[in-house]
């Protein structure tokens, strides 16, 4: 694809508040919550409200988290204007077919009550179900009502069909990636085609922090497990959204930006993949 112009330079200088740019020219924070598995209510609100305190500036929901409306309370009494956050919410598979997928954009946008969500992603590659539902992405995008639209759990089979059907990539494509998850392919294929990367589970689920190579390069750092893991994606120039509703956690993953690891701890970290998924491999969606 030498003849795609390449995204935005990922830029880490300004901390926390860095951000991307996307294709579609809109930026986006690098560092994000994921709020996935939190319990709607004041657990949400409150994990969102220090969140934003600290200098977040991304929340990542889902219609499927059923905690929309309590990120959109969080926000609100946030006191912080609504044009310097970025608002990300998708639409679960139950939901997809075009009309359908209008009718679930409307019941999250008026869950949320913050005006135009900055992006809307297809949450799964539901098979007979996604390009029709990528369609309604793209009617909602030309109404104004969402700036950046995008999937998740997208393979490189599934972009392909989407680009062949409709001519019209994503801005992003949310998956499943850390050192243990490595995909390489689909990185590189997204990187090519100017879709940004985003990363769930970007700390394994918690599953691998005794991980001798990810101990070894936390000391080194004088660093947490789990900042090693969210700084190697950033250094991959992939957007991270780890998840915690622990307000010492997220200030912790947050703290990223004051060391940057070798080529020789990033090639460590990239040799410790083992194709491990935490959920559904969507390899296996038709």
């Amino acid at each position: 694809m030498s003849n795609v112009p390449p995204l935005a330079p990922f830029d880490l200088s300004k901390g926390i508040a860095s951000r991307v740019t996307l294709a579609d020219g809109h930026r986006m924070p690098v560092l994000g919550l994921g709020v996935w598995r939190t319990p709607p209510g004041n657990a949400t609100q409150t994990a969102v409200g220090h969140a934003l305190r600290i200098g977040y500036r991304s929340i990542d929901t889902a219609a499927m988290y059923g905690n929309e409306a309590d990120v959109g309370e969080a926000i609100r009494t946030s006191g912080i204007p609504r044009d310097e956050l970025f608002v990300t919410t998708k639409v679960w598979n139950d939901d997809q077919g075009f009309q359908e997928t209008l009718a679930a954009f409307d019941r999250s946008q008026r869950a949320l009550d913050v005006g135009v969500v900055d992006l809307y992603l297809v949450h799964w590659p539901v098979s007979g179900k996604r390009l029709e539902t990528w369609k309604a992405l793209l009617h909602l995008q030309r109404d104004g009502r969402c700036r950046s639209i995008g999937v998740s759990n997208f393979t490189v089979r599934h972009l392909e069909e989407l680009r062949e059907q409709t001519g019209v990539l994503p801005a992003v494509n949310q998956v499943e990636f850390n050192p243990f998850l490595y995909q390489r392919e689909l990185l590189e294929y997204c990187r090519g085609h100017r879709i940004q990367l985003e990363a769930w589970a970007p700390l394994v689920r918690a599953q691998r922090m005794s991980d001798p190579v990810i101990q070894q390069v936390a000391r080194a750092h004088h660093a947490t497990p789990a900042q090693i893991l969210v700084r190697w994606g950033l250094q991959h120039e992939v957007v991270e959204i780890p998840k915690s509703v622990h307000s010492e956690r997220i200030a912790e993953n947050a703290g990223v930006f004051e060391f940057r690891l070798s080529p020789q701890q990033m090639a460590a970290l990239d040799g410790l993949n083992v194709n491990l998924r935490t959920a559904w491999d969507p390899s296996e969606m038709a």
